[in-house]
């Protein structure tokens, strides 16, 4: 194979003429050049558009794109630069076949950052590839921008869950829209408002909407009111972790007043009271992770405080309930409303009033099995984003590289499908 056929199919320039290739050095050691041009077909069209458009000026002479690396040895891309006066954008940089426009770097090596950053650090990905981690971050954007301009994200949605996430200190929330039937994240934006899920109904559009089946969140008026009146034909459907969250609490509550009644007060401190401080964790978990140690401490809440037992039977009961689903579930949670609204527990008795405020949306749960399982999984990932970048200072950072880890926006390795 010659050098030349080569490297066209090495450096992605099926559709570039190679006029040459060279070694230069510089600060950072030897980089191999590579001289390129457009095929003639491929000349003076619209970076932007791609638009044939009319030869303009020269532009700022030959630019340079760095791509992939031939072992540990850098290359680089180097062509003139004409500009074109496109109709629609005016004078503009031509489109080169390798590389996206306003890029420094090759498609490929961009495609291999945003994969890498998909999937590691963006420390570990700038070591990998020689970069700055500024560089990263407007890559993926690159990318991302890309990818979601070629597709349309809300097309074919049935099943929507919608929830919000915190992503920065001092209450800074973003709201995420998850198809159910794919597991993808189809929409993100800054807020936790009515204004915010409007926003997405104005995107999707009055007919996408009318084909909404099924819509999961949780109580939040600016979720459900917005819905109700965007998507009325939707089968609204109330998230079954937040319901059990809810139970959880009241449980909590009882346990709080038992333990301060057992204390004598505050400050107080007695046997019982550091028993009960400690049962916590026993009262929470799901009975087949209880170690041995937090059964005896149920066994002792049983035979010695039966209203915080009975606490602790009724959040295991509403579980039951979440797990049973359909018309089975519904008959057990009309039968835990009456035990609740007569366990003269004040929290059980209130939560069963905010239950039965929400009855409809929790049955349709419970007939459909729709949760917001899979939004909590996306939201489980942001937050490791978060981590990993020691907190993002924008939304719109956040929000780009949630697309590209969970919005099926990450681009496949260069010559792999």
């Amino acid at each position: 194979m010659r050098l030349t056929r080569l490297l066209h199919r090495q450096a992605g320039l099926e559709r570039a003429v190679v006029e040459g290739v060279r070694l230069d050095d510089d600060t950072d050691g030897e980089v191999l050049v590579i001289s390129a041009r457009p095929r003639k077909g491929a000349a003076r069209r619209c970076g932007r558009c791609r638009a044939r458009a009319p030869w303009y000026d020269r532009g700022w002479g030959r630019r340079r794109w760095r791509h992939l690396d031939f072992g540990t040895l850098r290359v680089v891309i180097e062509a003139a630069v004409p500009r074109v006066d496109c109709a629609e954008h005016g004078p503009t940089v031509i489109a080169v076949p390798w590389a996206r426009h306003g890029a420094r770097f090759t498609t490929a090596f961009e495609d291999t950052a945003a994969w890498l950053a998909a999937r590691t650090s963006a420390s570990a990905v700038t070591g990998l590839l020689r970069i700055a981690w500024r560089s990263v971050v407007a890559i993926v954007g690159r990318v991302v921008d890309a990818a979601a301009a070629g597709t349309d994200r809300l097309a074919g949605l049935k099943r929507i869950g919608i929830d919000e996430v915190a992503y920065r200190k001092g209450q800074r929330y973003l709201t995420l829209v998850v198809d159910h039937d794919t597991g993808r994240l189809v929409w993100a934006a800054d807020g936790r408002d009515k204004a915010t899920v409007a926003a997405f109904f104005d995107e999707l559009g009055a007919q996408r909407a009318a084909a909404l089946t099924h819509v999961s969140a949780d109580a939040a008026a600016w979720i459900g009111d917005v819905v109700a009146e965007r998507a009325p034909q939707a089968v609204r459907c109330l998230d079954p972790y937040h319901l059990v969250a809810w139970v959880t609490d009241a449980l909590d509550e009882v346990r709080r007043a038992v333990w301060n009644t057992a204390r004598g007060g505050k400050g107080g401190r007695t046997e019982a009271s550091k028993t009960l401080k400690d049962a916590r964790w026993a009262l929470w978990k799901n009975p087949p992770n209880l170690t041995d140690k937090q059964k005896a401490t149920l066994a002792t809440i049983q035979a010695t405080n039966r209203p915080l037992y009975r606490a602790y039977l009724l959040k295991e009961q509403f579980r039951e309930i979440i797990a049973v689903k359909g018309a089975d579930g519904r008959l057990l949670l009309q039968a835990w409303l009456r035990w609740a609204s007569r366990s003269k527990l004040a929290p059980f008795v209130k939560l069963a009033k905010t239950i039965r405020r929400h009855l409809p949306a929790i049955h349709n749960m419970l007939d459909s099995g729709l949760s917001n399982a899979r939004i909590e999984a996306n939201n489980v990932h942001l937050r490791v984003l978060t981590r990993q970048a020691y907190g993002y200072h924008s939304a719109k950072a956040l929000i780009t590289m949630a697309n590209l880890r969970r919005g099926g926006l990450c681009p496949p390795l260069p010559g792999r499908s």
